[in-house]
């Protein structure tokens, strides 16, 4: 069994609507192979995918919001802002509440859809 590290976010976050994408890597360090990173996907979506591979293997999968940043001035607040201090809101593990059934490719492309229209609205 892998594991899952991922973003808990409070009820209602803006963040759970934006893209995620899932990094796949090895839990042994230093492993021969390239990380892969998949998405985006709608957060459910990125969640059940990520809990169905690290499942049956020995990966260590990370599930993280993609933000849609337009330009150096966006991308310099949102790092401002990262630099901020917060509280701690990173957690690890596969909490029971994240989707257990990984979607099947046509939901992946339908959530595909859905991020293109939010993206381009």
């Amino acid at each position: 069994m892998g594991t899952l590290v991922t973003l808990h976010l409070p009820p209602g976050s803006p963040l759970a609507r934006e893209p995620w994408v899932i990094t796949f890597g090895g839990l042994d360090d230093p492993e021969d192979w390239e990380p892969v990173v998949c998405g985006p996907y709608e957060r459910d979506h990125a969640l059940a995918l990520a809990r169905a591979m690290v499942a049956d293997d020995d990966l260590m999968a990370v599930v993280e919001p993609m933000l849609p940043l337009d330009g150096v001035a966006a991308i310099r607040r949102a790092v401002e802002a990262a630099r901020a201090p917060a509280g701690d809101d990173i957690g690890t593990g596969v909490p029971g509440e994240y989707p257990g059934v990984p979607p099947e490719p046509a939901e992946v492309r339908a959530g595909w859809r859905r991020i293109a229209g939010r993206l381009t609205a």
